[in-house]
């Protein structure tokens, strides 16, 4: 593989502008731009959780496919805009989702993010994800992404929930609910 970034410094994006791809450059807040940064954040969020060595081989690897899966996301929102967020990469989810979630009780009360280390962060990458949802509706709205796209990131959230959740359990039995009558 060559070098692909030989040179981090270019001073190219002094002026605000930042550049997207071959000969397209849009100011650092366009709603691409925002979208791009707020998965990259959501990018470094996850890997921060994966920092934390976790326990859950399963996880582990399930949240490496994700950062790999959010590459490709950004990957695909610059030119030439080549579509790789496949149906294939939603049922990834879809299975995520169903086969955790089936080792939780049902919830009975709103969680308080929190409860580890790795819980709070997996809730911060959660909330991150929630924002890059609505960062990519907006984007959408002006310049149309691929439908995958959205339903990827709306079903990452549910993901990241439900991992919290999972995470939060291997310190103690008992999550931290929200006292709404209190």
């Amino acid at each position: 593989m060559s070098n692909r970034l030989s040179k981090i410094t270019t001073r190219t994006g002094d002026d605000g502008n930042t550049s997207v791809g071959p000969g397209e450059r849009l100011s650092k807040n366009h709603a691409r731009i925002e979208a791009l940064g707020t998965i990259d954040e959501l990018n470094s969020a996850i890997g921060m959780i994966q920092a934390y060595k976790l326990h859950n081989s399963e996880m582990a690897k399930a949240l490496t496919q994700v950062q790999q899966d959010l590459f490709d996301m950004g990957g695909e929102l610059c030119p030439p805009y080549r579509e790789t967020m496949s149906d294939e990469k939603i049922v990834f989810l879809d299975h995520l989702i169903e086969t955790w979630n089936a080792t939780l009780p049902p919830l009975k009360e709103f969680i308080l993010p929190g409860g580890n280390i790795k819980a709070a962060t997996c809730h911060l990458a959660r909330t991150i994800c929630r924002r890059a949802e609505r960062t990519l509706v907006t984007l959408h709205q002006t310049e149309p992404v691929n439908v995958n796209v959205l339903r990827y990131i709306n079903r990452l959230s549910d993901v990241l929930f439900i991992a919290a959740r999972i995470l939060a359990r291997e310190t103690t039995t008992d999550e931290p609910l929200w006292e709404h009558e209190r």
